[in-house]
């Protein structure tokens, strides 16, 4: 069903060329429906078909991408209806978390079961789907194969945003030019989605001049339009640009000012040590607010970067009679705010009320914890608190085990990180997605080596292969770590990383 890599053939006959589509360039090996729906998944499905009675409510649970086509074939089985608006908004929920497979198998499915209508912005959705899961190169196939009717803004649009997402410059603007031409560029995403490709590829200067254009095109610029222009600024430290461009904003009678902006102002000048400057933004901030609460959890942690407890607290408490209600990311924030002052007795505290208030166990939330006692020495700590929640039931993460073996392997007591590692292996099957650090791996590996425990490195080194690699050599992947993409997130920095990318 495959063609060879230098070829853009048809994979699959559909009713409508809409349908058509080739991964062949990417020289991939893709299961595609007819394959999927040669063997039956209907144990699988059945089993959700008994106690959900919505279609979003089967496919949410469904981690593989593989298993989304059985569950919709056997909605159908069953005798009930799907509409384009609710695939619609499946898939736009899956996207939203970042779920893209799964929501390329929901469209490709609308596109091809013929039992909906797959209009032109479901082709531009599709698109973009098969630009994020499969590369650019399959999604400009998929383009090509697409009728001249079917070329329109939208589906150019699409393209213009999977070139732009790798960062290709040539072709992104000779896509450009392609748009302006056939005057398909004449709306705001257009101009914001070129923005984003000059401060990618940190060309920042270029950006103002694209805001420029866009004025004088007639084009109208929006929120995002200024604030991408104002965070190059701030990159540049162009701080009187950046003033200019706000004020500008503000006096738009089409645009209202959202917390989003201050909160980026307020984060240029704390990076820039202008402490003054950066507390006026907070306070607008702080007045724009309302009941949104992403929006304190940056006004917290950007006073936990001026080292502010007070104010941190204050507004925890203000969240949380304003809010309601707080989920995990709030505690991870507050708790995240509180390791970065090394206010570990307060955060103890934050911790025990998150653990009476009956939210789903997330072990991101006490790992913020452990970073925070094995930051301060005090690993001991850290491990005696997570061997206490597993004595109350609860499995851990694979990450909560690395975070101690890091701790004792900056303390150079090697045994206690190689058995902490051992564990955190054994928990694996918790977060698939789990990568080690290789310096950890690295440094465990030699530590076994130094005592001539020859028989240990090798089971450890082999435990690994489904961790690191899966098929390929551990050996190998342990020389070319870098090449190979392993490496866990540093937890700290991604649970208090503030920045906004927009």
């Amino acid at each position: 069903m495959l063609g060879s890599s230098n070829q853009c053939s048809v994979a699959l006959q559909a009713p409508k060329p809409i349908n058509s589509m080739n991964y062949a360039t990417l020289n991939r090996s893709i299961s595609y429906n007819l394959l999927r729906r040669a063997f039956p998944f209907r144990a699988y499905c059945t089993v959700y078909s008994s106690k959900r009675n919505n279609l979003f409510s089967r496919i949410s649970p469904v981690r593989r991408a593989d298993l989304i086509i059985p569950v919709l074939d056997q909605w159908v089985v069953e005798g009930r209806k799907v509409t384009s608006l609710e695939l619609q908004r499946i898939v736009r929920d899956l996207r939203s978390r970042k779920r893209f497979s799964q929501a390329l198998q929901v469209s490709e499915w609308m596109s091809v079961s013929g039992l909906c209508p797959f209009k032109s912005g479901d082709c531009a959705v599709h698109l973009d789907l098969i630009g994020v899961v499969h590369g650019w190169e399959a999604a400009e196939c998929y383009f090509n194969n697409l009728t001249d009717e079917q070329k329109n803004d939208k589906t150019y649009g699409a393209l213009f945003n999977c070139y732009i997402r790798e960062c290709l410059v040539e072709k992104s603007l000779a896509h450009f030019q392609k748009m302006k031409k056939l005057g398909y560029a004449s709306c705001t995403l257009v101009y914001n989605n070129l923005m984003c490709l000059y401060r990618s590829t940190r060309q920042l200067e270029r950006v103002s001049d694209v805001l420029s254009e866009m004025k004088e095109n007639g084009v109208t610029p929006n929120n995002f339009s200024y604030r991408i222009c104002i965070n190059c600024c701030g990159e540049r430290a162009d701080y009187s640009g950046m003033e200019k461009l706000l004020e500008e904003m503000e006096s738009q009678p089409f645009i209202s000012v959202d917390w989003i902006t201050y909160s980026m102002m307020a984060n240029v000048y704390i990076k820039a040590k202008f402490k003054e400057k950066a507390l006026a933004f907070l306070k607008k901030l702080e007045d724009k607010l309302h009941k949104d609460p992403i929006g304190y959890n940056h006004l917290i942690s950007h006073y936990a970067n001026l080292g502010n407890k007070e104010e941190m607290l204050r507004l925890w408490g203000v969240q949380k009679i304003v809010c309601k209600k707080q989920i995990n990311r709030d505690y991870i924030t507050m708790l995240g705010s509180l390791v970065k002052l090394g206010d570990l007795e307060t955060a103890e505290a934050v911790l025990k009320e998150w653990e009476s208030s009956n939210h789903t166990y997330d072990f991101r939330v006490p790992n913020v914890l452990l970073i925070g006692y094995c930051q301060n020495d005090l690993v001991d700590k850290a491990e005696i608190m997570l061997q206490d929640i597993i004595k109350k039931g609860k499995t851990p993460i694979p990450n909560s085990w690395a975070i101690i073996a890091a701790g004792y392997l900056n303390s150079d007591e090697m045994e206690k990180a190689f058995e902490c590692m051992k564990e955190a292996i054994a928990v694996r099957a918790q977060n698939p997605g789990w990568r080690p650090k290789p310096h950890l791996v690295s440094s465990v590996s030699k530590w076994l080596g130094d005592q001539q425990d020859t028989r240990e490195q090798e089971a450890f080194l082999s435990s690994l292969k489904t961790v690191v690699t899966g098929n390929k050599d551990v050996h190998d992947t342990l020389g070319n770590t870098e090449a190979s993409g392993i490496g866990e997130e540093n937890e700290i920095e991604e649970i208090v990383s503030y920045e906004h990318s927009k």
